[in-house]
């Protein structure tokens, strides 16, 4: 849309009157009346029904919006126009609004059409609508609908809402919006439902000197008589509303320019510095982009804007042309930045640049298809961060990915990665490991199947062909198979509309004339339903004898014979691309143990993931894990000996409650893990690489845990200096801690905290200038072992001193540890505790702190609070809460006892 369009909407807007505005785009489907909508879009003429919560009498098409808010008051004042067709006469227009205010609404014909004034409006709070009514019929045809309005300025991430924060001192205050999945609403009535895709022009008045930023650029500003400032923002190409943003503060702003795209960062003032690495690292990835999908990124400019806090359940989201991220994902901080820190804000920028393409310029048409956004944006992350930064290893990472999604999907209470979405409520528990991982997971498993290249045409034909509009999984597919010409339809849909994870048995393999045969049966592998009927799928795999070439096949109706070249221990999923459980037989398992050194890096994270799965699950003996971590080579890859760190993490914690059998397998950890990082050394060496940098930390961390004496001395020794550099304001001092270490010196510090430590530890953060480093610090109070110190966390994050989006993670931290002491808390408090989780994660937050007990009485506890306060459609996060509980019992029960007799084992006959 040009420039002169949007203008005149905007100036309409300023005078109060009603303008001519762009009619409804042609081409929108057939009005059904309930809960079916045909929406198509001049790029997509598919017809099929999409779910909705309207009466689809009115489709949109612009929306001009004049919004004033007032921060110190934490309210605003707005107006919008909207132009809009009516498919069918009517008195009455229902659009989405939730908590908005309403003065008035007229709607007219058209330049020389007399306006009818709205002759009431009703509000449903629980439905979140707003209904529109007037006096004389309105036939079908073009119109413009003016509401004004005014609503509330929230202190949580959802609608639009504020940050408070300290600058050199100085109390300051940054409004921003977050809309996904379905809170536009709270800022403008609307049709909130990413089917309705519309252009938007934005007016915004703001305190001169204050920045405004949305998803274009600004195109002009117009001081006022009473010193405040009208912004007006270029028009938006046609989007949904959940992608619409707005940012306003004491920000600053650096740039750069990439094709014709001027990419931004926007951050506090005197932050800018820190987010130079994000920038550089946007440019080289929308650069990466613009070829990948072979259509330049469309919008005049791509900005990302920090913002301080943090939120429970995300970092950033993908508004169009304005990313929103969360400092502690953006910036790095030169006194505590990591490799880690450097990888996870190079990794969430190009999950956001990712979504500009899938997710904002072609959008699912319903939220039951949002992991076409999540899975694609995720396997962008992990394609991009491996070509451009190939020594940072990225791609072993996809192994603990697929992880996180196999430990949902594998239990009773699982859903498709296609699931049905009726409410906003089961909108908002859709962002989970099988939308995000299993959807990269099935992504990558697809592009390997069907070659690298042939996978990138048929992405390009699907952007290309579904551009502005909305589209559905097998849109995806078709482009595919008509790209490369080969079936993927019916393996994608095995994968995507029916739940589980498939279980490959590897027979016994026979060699013969040099090259090797083998059997494959397909099951499914089942946490907590060891007898259910499995499932089918079409599989593609991935086979090879240890050394030898690989070969690829389909698992099709339960079974396939393979028949490899070379003869040796046969290794299924190489290169860990499909999404299955691999079981070997025990000497099959032992052979493969015995090669362990041969196998790329990938590989061995694969064996011993499923190793793992299948031993806690008690699908086979768990020594066959334990003797294999016992193998890996003191020469592994980082990732692996990370990937260890982490089990027996795990381990020492499932001994709660069993201090002397704890205490034996610490010692072998200990013994395990130690020369590891006296090999490393605490401080980086010249030739230091990142991975090496991230296991240094994760040793660290894990020794700390399993309580080996000299880790918690010499991080305390560490933490002594830097307090003491703090307390004097003696910078001399600081640099004894080298930035790499802060963070893990601080987290080992916190864990293994005495009361002492716990009040310096607070000291710091009452003390800290930097808003991310405050926040990171008040966090850390949580992660105390001692339950006491534990309570005063609790006590801490209601009490108003951490900013208003730490309280909820303070709480979450203590969960990592305390569970059933956290739950217990914010149920006693659940009232004090709501203001300070945004409504969309409210269903979420309580299962999220309940998740790592094993106690059987928190079960009990979980469903009573489901049956009190939520929904039936709202327990799903509660629901795999329990569940996962209940596995957890069940798989200690069954773990421990072979432990502790695989330890006896281990441990030297007696003289």
């Amino acid at each position: 849309m040009s420039r002169s369009v949007i203008s005149g909407a905007i100036l309409a807007l300023a005078a109060g009157t009603l303008a001519s505005m762009p009619a409804a785009s042609a081409g929108a489907g057939t009005i059904q009346a309930q809960t079916q909508l045909s929406v198509g879009s001049s790029s997509d003429a598919s017809s099929a029904a999409t779910p909705t919560q309207l009466p689809r009498t009115a489709i949109p098409s612009h929306y001009a919006l004049s919004l004033v808010p007032d921060a110190a008051h934490l309210s605003f004042e707005a107006s919008v126009t909207i132009a809009l067709e009516l498919r069918q006469p009517t008195n009455m227009i229902t659009l989405n609004a939730a908590d908005l205010n309403f003065a008035g609404a007229m709607i007219s014909a058209g330049p020389g059409q007399p306006p009818q004034a709205a002759s009431r409006i009703d509000v449903d709070a629980a439905a979140q609508t707003a209904s529109i009514h007037f006096l004389h019929p309105l036939a079908a045809g073009q119109y413009q609908l003016k509401i004004d309005y005014s609503g509330s300025i929230g202190t949580q991430a959802n609608g639009l809402f504020a940050l408070d924060y300290q600058s050199n001192g100085v109390d300051q205050r940054a409004l921003y919006t977050q809309f996904e999945n379905s809170d536009a609403r709270r800022l403008l009535p609307c049709w909130d439902e990413p089917a309705y895709k519309a252009t938007f022009a934005l007016e915004l008045t703001l305190p001169a000197g204050q920045m405004g930023v949305s998803n274009m650029p600004l195109a002009t500003s117009i001081a006022l008589a009473d010193g405040r400032q009208r912004l007006r923002f270029a028009t938006t190409p046609k989007m949904s509303t959940y992608l619409l943003f707005v940012a306003a503060g004491e920000f600053e702003r650096a740039t750069v320019t990439e094709g014709n795209t001027e990419l931004g960062v926007v951050t506090q003032r005197g932050a800018l510095a820190q987010a130079r690495f994000a920038l550089d690292a946007s440019r080289a990835v929308l650069r990466e982009f613009n070829d990948y999908f072979g259509l330049p990124y469309p919008l005049p400019k791509l900005d990302n804007v920090a913002a301080p806090g943090r939120n429970p359940f995300f970092s950033a989201m993908e508004n169009w042309g304005a990313i929103f991220t969360f400092e502690n994902a953006l910036l790095l901080d030169p006194a505590s930045a990591t490799q880690s820190d450097r990888e996870q804000i190079f990794l969430t920028a190009a999950h956001e640049i990712a979504h500009q393409w899938f997710g904002d310029l072609v959008t699912m048409r319903w939220w039951d298809d949002l992991w076409l956004n999540e899975g694609f944006a995720s396997s962008m992350e992990t394609l991009t961060a491996t070509r451009l930064h190939p020594e940072w290893r990225v791609e072993l990472s996809t192994v603990g990915n697929r992880e996180a999604a196999m430990e949902l999907d594998a239990l009773a209470t699982t859903h498709p990665v296609v699931q049905a979405i009726a409410t906003v409520e089961q909108a908002n528990q859709a962002f989970d490991s099988i939308t995000y991982q299993k959807g990269e997971a099935v992504i990558r498993m697809l592009e390997q199947h069907v070659g690298a290249d042939a996978w990138r045409a048929g992405v390009r034909a699907y952007i290309s062909r579904h551009a502005y509009g909305s589209s559905v999984s097998d849109d995806l597919w078709r482009a595919i198979e008509q790209t490369t010409g080969q079936p993927v339809l019916g393996i994608a849909r095995d994968f995507t509309l029916q739940p589980g994870v498939p279980l490959l048995k590897v027979g016994e393999p026979v060699c013969k004339d040099g090259r090797t045969s083998v059997t494959l049966t397909q099951a499914e592998f089942s946490k907590d339903q060891p007898n259910r009927k499995p499932l089918t799928w079409r599989v593609p795999v991935q086979a090879q004898t240890v050394g030898g070439a690989r070969v690829a096949a389909l698992v099709s109706a339960g079974r396939a014979s393979l028949t490899l070249p070379g003869c040796g221990p046969v290794l299924l999923n190489a290169g860990q691309s499909g999404y299955y459980r691999t079981q070997y037989g025990p000497r099959e398992l032992a052979a493969l143990a015995a090669s362990f050194e041969r196998l790329d890096a990938i590989d061995q994270l694969g064996l011993l993931a499923d190793s793992w799965a299948l031993g806690q699950a008690g699908r086979q003996p768990l020594a066959g894990f334990l003797d294999l971590a016992d193998q890996v080579p003191a020469s592994a890859a980082p990732q692996v000996w990370g990937k260890l760190a982490t089990v027996y993490r795990e381990l020492h914690r499932a001994y709660q409650g069993k201090p002397q059998q704890q205490l034996r397998f610490d010692r072998y950890v200990q013994a395990r893990l130690a020369p590891q990082l006296a090999r490393l050394g605490w401080q980086a060496g010249s030739d230091d690489s990142g991975p090496q940098a991230n296991l240094r930390a994760e040793l660290i961390g894990a020794l700390s845990s399993v309580n080996a004496s000299a880790v918690i001395t010499e991080a305390r020794r560490y933490f002594a200096t830097l307090f003491k550099a703090a307390e004097r304001g003696d910078d001399e001092l600081a640099p004894a801690l080298p930035a790499a270490l802060r963070r893990v010196v601080l987290s080992v510090v916190a864990e293994q905290a005495t009361p002492a430590h716990w009040e310096q530890l607070h000291a710091l953060a009452k003390g800290e200038a930097s808003a991310m480093q405050k926040s990171d610090l008040y966090e850390l109070l949580g992660a105390a072992n001692d339950p006491t110190l534990a309570r005063r966390a609790l006590t801490l994050a209601l009490s108003g001193e951490p900013g208003a989006t730490d309280s909820a993670a303070i709480i979450a931290r203590v969960a990592a540890r305390h569970p059933e002491l956290a739950f217990q808390f914010a149920l006693e408090h659940r009232s004090e505790l709501e203001p300070l989780v945004d409504a969309a994660s409210w269903s979420r937050y309580f299962a999220q702190l309940a998740a790592a007990s094993a106690d059987p009485a928190t079960i009990t506890a979980l469903q009573a609070y489901s049956y009190k306060f939520l929904e039936p459609e709202a327990r799903g996060d509660v629901l795999a809460a329990i569940a996962t509980i209940r596995y957890r019992i069940a798989a200690r029960q069954r773990s421990l006892p072979e432990l502790d007799s695989w330890l006896t084992k281990k441990e030297p006959a007696a003289p």
